[in-house]
């Protein structure tokens, strides 16, 4: 079943279901009470540092950054949003050939720093992710490191990488791209403040969203994936589709997960998580209308009856969105300097210790796409 939402307004009002609920986005604080994901023995999941969620034949597709624990690293998991718990399958992602010959297999066969998912809307079996790290140049041979050292950002470049889902248990890297912003996009080098979203919008567009520029700054770039865009090993170039992002006077505001909302009749959205802000924004693809602003809190469940049935988060750490139908579910990233502020019933403690996400849903508002 869907996960039971509250709207904080200046009374707490208990909804049964979220699936026709009208809820403002501009007045209301919305209260998620999210669902530990569990693993095949039932245990929480072991520290996967989610980085992205996406749906994928009726289920969702999440990936692990480079930090997370060695049984989460370089596969995909699937999870079953009814009950938040993963499949037995282990989708380990090896190499093809050509991508063992590029100029990146050494870095892509260790440790990769993937980030965001995407899964292509002409081919569930093909998914796209997106790589950041904090490294230089090493693991690149120095006639590659002079061919990619333009990369307008870090001096590795991000990597945008192709996955072929081949059966249950194996996804193939097939292709792979460095990225490349314009110099004057002026994005900075940022090693681990890069690209966090991705999401497939009309017309094969893919959109790219970007933790912060120069100016601390949140971006949202394009790239337009042609037929013939795998054909190539050069840099993927860029664009500034110049989207309204809100406005802040200071601080660091990142966009840390995002998907696509498609509208009769209309370009679509782009729902954006905004991790630091524990925020959705609603990114209005013809550039018509404001981004609409959607103020959340996590509350996180506990079984012991000492204690309260839910308690809020202290920090979430948004990291993934994903659209089913009418329905956002979002994902969250513990994040390991803070995770455990969470703690308020001890029992919870090894959950928060183990570093599990939790699963959250709320319905998509009509008066977002007005």
């Amino acid at each position: 079943m869907r996960f039971n939402l509250y709207v904080l307004t200046s009374i707490v009002v208990l909804l049964s279901g979220c699936s026709n609920v009208d809820v403002s986005a501009t007045d209301t604080n919305i209260a998620l009470k999210g669902q530990w994901i569990t693993e095949a023995d039932e245990q929480v999941m072991l520290n996967p540092q989610t980085s992205g969620l996406k749906h994928w034949r009726g289920k969702l597709l999440s990936i692990s950054d480079g930090s997370a624990d060695i049984s989460q690293r370089r596969q995909l998991h699937v999870i079953d949003p009814t009950s938040a718990s993963l499949a037995p399958e282990v989708m380990q992602m090896i190499l093809s050939d050509s991508v063992k010959n590029s100029c990146f297999a050494e870095y892509l066969s260790f440790k990769p720093d993937f980030e965001a998912i995407a899964v292509d809307p002409n081919d569930d079996n093909i998914v796209y992710i997106v790589t950041e790290d904090s490294r230089s140049v090493e693991g690149l041979s120095a006639k590659c490191a002079e061919r990619f050292k333009n990369s307008g950002s870090t001096p590795f470049p991000s990597l945008l990488v192709r996955l072929l889902i081949k059966d249950k248990n194996t996804v193939e890297m097939t292709h792979v791209r460095p990225l490349q912003f314009d110099l004057k996009f002026a994005i900075g080098n940022y090693p681990n403040d890069g690209i966090e979203g991705l999401a497939f919008a009309k017309n094969h567009q893919l959109y790219l969203a970007l933790e912060k520029d120069s100016e601390t700054k949140p971006r949202i770039f394009s790239l337009d994936i042609t037929k013939d865009f795998w054909d190539a090993t050069d840099f993927a170039k860029l664009t500034d589709p110049q989207l309204l992002l809100p406005e802040f006077e200071a601080g660091n505001h990142p966009i840390n997960g995002m998907d696509y909302l498609a509208v009769d009749g209309h370009d679509g959205f782009l729902i954006a998580a905004a991790r630091n802000d524990n925020q959705l924004w609603i990114i209005d693809l013809t550039k018509h209308k404001p981004t609409t602003v959607v103020d959340l809190t996590f509350l996180a469940p506990n079984y012991d009856d000492s204690c309260d049935k839910w308690d809020a988060m202290d920090n979430a750490s948004l990291e993934g969105v994903a659209v089913i139908g009418d329905t956002v579910w979002l994902v969250n990233d513990p994040w390991k300097a803070r995770y455990m502020r969470n703690v308020v019933c001890e029992s919870s403690r090894d959950k928060y210790h183990r570093m599990a996400p939790l699963l959250f849903s709320l319905p998509v508002d009509n008066e977002w796409v007005k």
